[in-house]
Parts: structure tokens; sequence; C-alpha cells
């Protein structure tokens, strides 16, 4: 019985989605996200009223390191992690996905989670 169990079910390899975004969809790496972010002015990091906008998420590594920036900038206005990132997530990063696939990365790289108001969701 347990034989069959899996034969209809549907679980593509991630490779095979991500050959078949289309040709504009370039992914960078999180090294050169960092060093475009150090190009900014740093102070942007720890105020709390800057809000970041990724026009074209795919993986959400843009939101995901900034995050990471305010996360340790906005420690002195907000000690508490928790409302910390609260305040960030809710309030300072924003991400527009061209595709539903690059959706569902951007979110997961970002919230740790399918959608972000879920029980899963860091935020």
């Amino acid at each position: 019985m347990a034989e069959g169990l899996f034969e209809n079910v549907y679980n593509p390899d991630v490779l095979s989605c991500l050959a078949n975004l289309s040709n504009d969809e370039v992914f960078t790496p999180p090294e050169v996200v960092n060093q475009m972010l150090d190009m900014l002015p740093q102070e942007l990091f720890s105020d709390p009223d800057t809000t970041f906008l990724d026009p074209a998420c795919k993986t959400g590594v843009f939101l995901r390191e900034t995050a990471k920036r305010l996360i340790k900038g906005l420690e002195p206005q907000f000690p508490d992690l928790q409302e910390r990132i609260d305040h960030i997530f809710h309030k300072q990063l924003f991400g527009i996905a061209i595709t539903e696939l690059t959706s569902l990365l951007s979110r997961r790289g970002l919230y740790c989670s399918k959608y972000p108001n879920s029980n899963y969701s860091v935020s």
C-alpha cells in the first residue's frame, strides 16, 4: 500500500523550476547585494522611518540583506528583537515579485514562510 503512495505526488526539482524562469530573470548573489548596500549612506539602516523597495524580487536576497542591516542598526531604538523585526517587516521592507514562483522564493527567503502572516513567519 505504501509503495504507490508517492507516485502521483508532484514534487519538482527546484533546479528544474529555476531553469524554467524567463531569460530576463537574474538572481543576484548575496555578495553583490552587500556590495551595493555598502554604497548607500549607512545611516539609512539606523533610521526607523526609512523604507526599502525591491521592485523586482526573485529570491528576496535584497530585502533579506537589508533586513539584517536594519536589525543591527535599529537595536538602540527597538531593544526588543521581536518588536524590532516586526517594525522592520511591517513598515520598512517592501517587494514586488514578477512571477508567482519568485514571490514564493522571496517570501520564503525573507519570512522563512510561504506567507508573511502564517504562524511560522518570523514576523
